[in-house]
């Protein structure tokens, strides 16, 4: 997943913010692409570092909505699920792994125990959260990159400073966007890279 340093400002378009206050009738069980998933089985894993831009949009939006309902059904703390997880690829990854495991978990043709292996997973995967949590020391309004160390021959790596976030939905939105068009960009550069390579357009 590219490290896209997204700041909390930039245009946003507010019909893409989601509200403020969690929206208490979300049913991940009725979501649009629900049919389709009855159709195609399963869904399988999500590797992040190779989604295309329009695929890592889709999977941001809709692990950003799980992970809402998540925390409200469980009353998650801020210690296991903190507001700033997008921020944090540790975060990202367990989480997206947990989505993935609960909508199988969910599918019609999941076996009817399957409900109870995802909450013994969860429990595991929460121990987990907690202790990357604890480690990269985000907070409920603060946040700070995950301290990464440099190895010998190494570059030294940037100072790990706290940055106050006032509003976690918009500072989601434009690290989305970030992510997004950075993507977006390495898939523009690589097809640039065909054409001057073979004199041909994809």
């Amino acid at each position: 997943m590219p490290d896209t340093g997204a700041s909390g400002s930039g245009d946003v378009d507010p019909g893409e913010i989601a509200e403020d206050e969690f929206d208490e009738s979300y049913d991940p069980d009725t979501t649009d692409g629900a049919d389709e998933e009855d159709q195609s089985g399963p869904p399988g894993p999500v590797n992040w570092n190779l989604l295309t831009a329009d695929a890592a949009e889709d999977e941001w939006l809709a692990l950003n909505e799980w992970v809402h309902w998540l925390r409200h059904t469980y009353g998650l703390p801020v210690a296991v699920v903190p507001p700033f997880w997008h921020r944090h690829p540790e975060l990202v990854w367990e989480l997206s792994a947990l989505h993935i495991h609960w909508l199988c978990a969910i599918h019609p043709e999941a076996k009817g125990s399957a409900m109870l292996v995802w909450h013994r997973d969860f429990t595991e995967a929460q121990e987990r959260l907690r202790h990357w949590t604890a480690a990269c020391g985000t907070r409920l309004n603060t946040d700070r990159p995950t301290r990464r160390i440099a190895w010998p021959g190494e570059p030294d790596t940037d100072p790990i400073e706290d940055t106050v976030i006032s509003n976690r939905e918009e500072d989601f939105v434009d690290y989305m966007h970030a992510d997004v068009e950075a993507r977006r960009r390495a898939e523009d550069q690589f097809i640039a890279g065909l054409v001057l390579s073979t004199g041909e357009v994809p």
